[in-house]
């Protein structure tokens, strides 16, 4: 008989039960499909004697994750624990120097350490696979370095947080302004412990760093990430869009142009029947562009038990199977270290700003954009609150560099009250 594959499991919150009811469920299957048993061997999590609704007895049981990874008896260490410092790095740098594969779903310890943990397992003739990482059930990861692999993508684009996007989507549907949609999803649970994982755009950020990694064989670069998050987006930014055609989605962009690797997670105005544009509640969408098969959208839901022990499921089937892959779809020592993008790629933008009622306002406001280069394709001013009226300018293509200097210029000119906002509209 084949001999099984003996897995440790790090980290029994949501994501690990899943992968133990999975396993304990579909043995049987799970043996058909990869030709050798799948066994747990031992977990490891903060508390022993917590009711998690799964049965543990049956695993021996490490206090200490690192000496989980580093047990004799286990041949792939999954590491569903997350954070970047600490015992997520120590245990998974312990199971590779003791001649562990890795699965993981922790997209942070990847988006900071990934490089030096892909060169560490490859020069050890080990893998480490990371599926769950981005965009839960989505097999993306699978998509572009195996189905995708004889393509030069040029685009990579996506919503990948579902936070985000039931918040951004709630609203709409709703009528009710930002604090209230988040203090909504923060009672259902949808936050991160810190929330602005999620809604400052971080949690996206780390997951666009590994894509655009594998896509343009670059150096994982999440410090390069250009980040803002959904916090200054208005009810009146998502009626306003909508009377124009198009929905607020926090877009995950990741392209390589003439002026370098250009990375932004920022929130984006994209056209209503889109299929970005369609997506609903905490749903996540990929597009991937690619010179031979064109564009191809992958969308589900990117959290939540199911979705994510499924795709770390999938890492350890490839693994039973013999499936070895270089981590992020080529030699990590082969991996290019692509200059960030000093500029980004002109767009028009969508910019809503207050402005104090008396004359000469927005004559001021014109000749700003103007002294910039921005040039203004629509202007539509909006009801008076008092002696203040909301102006929306929809520009022309432009860099985002020469508005933040005419956007500095405005605010300069006492003419508006409060921070003008700015959002990139996004062809799709």
């Amino acid at each position: 008989m084949t001999e099984p594959l003996r897995l440790g499991i790090a980290g029994l919150g949501t994501v690990g039960v899943g992968v133990v009811k999975i396993i304990r469920q579909k043995a049987n299957l799970l043996a058909m499909r990869t030709g050798r048993p799948i066994e747990i061997v031992a977990v490891s999590a903060r508390s022993q004697g917590k009711d998690r609704g799964v049965a543990l007895s049956d695993y021996a049981w490490e206090d200490d994750p690192v000496a989980l990874a580093k047990r004799d008896d286990i041949d792939v260490f999954v590491e569903l624990m997350g954070g970047h410092e600490g015992a997520a790095k120590d245990a998974t740098e312990a199971a590779l120097a003791t001649g562990k594969d890795v699965v993981t779903a922790n997209k942070a310890l990847l988006a900071h350490y990934g490089h030096e943990l892909a060169l560490m397992a490859e020069d050890a003739g080990h893998v480490i696979r990371f599926e769950a990482a981005v965009a839960g059930g989505i097999p993306v990861i699978k998509s572009l370095t195996e189905g995708l692999a004889g393509n030069d993508i040029s685009r990579v684009m996506g919503v990948m947080n579902g936070t985000c996007n039931y918040i951004l989507t709630r609203m709409q549907s709703s009528g009710l302004p930002y604090e209230d949609v988040f203090a909504e999803a923060d009672k259902l649970g949808y936050l991160e412990a810190d929330p602005n994982l999620d809604v400052g755009g971080i949690d996206a950020g780390h997951k666009l760093a590994l894509l655009a990694s594998i896509a343009f064989g670059s150096k994982v670069n999440f410090d390069a990430v250009a980040l803002e998050g959904i916090g200054q987006i208005s009810i009146q930014d998502i009626t306003l869009a909508a009377g124009m055609g198009y929905r607020i989605k926090l877009l995950g962009v990741a392209q390589k142009t003439g002026r370098g690797l250009e990375q932004r997670m920022t929130p984006c105005l994209v056209p209503e029947h889109s299929p970005l544009g369609q997506l609903e509640g905490g749903t996540n969408m990929v597009v991937l562009e690619g010179d031979n098969v064109g564009q191809i959208v992958l969308r589900g839901a990117g959290a939540g038990e199911g979705p994510t022990a499924s795709a770390v499921l999938s890492d350890i089937l490839d693994i039973a199977r013999g499936t070895r892959i270089s981590t992020f779809g080529q030699p990590a020592k082969t991996l290019d270290t692509i200059p960030a993008a000093q500029s980004q790629t002109p767009a028009p933008f969508y910019i809503r700003l207050s402005l104090i009622d008396k004359p000469g306002s927005l004559a001021k406001v014109a000749a700003a954009l103007g002294n910039s280069g921005v040039s203004i394709d629509r202007l539509r001013q909006q009801d008076h609150s008092g002696d203040h009226a909301q102006v929306i300018i929809v520009t022309h293509k432009t860099a985002r560099q020469e508005l933040d200097i005419a956007l500095s210029e405005i605010e300069n000119t006492g003419v508006v009250s409060g921070t003008p906002v700015a959002l990139r509209i996004e062809t799709v």
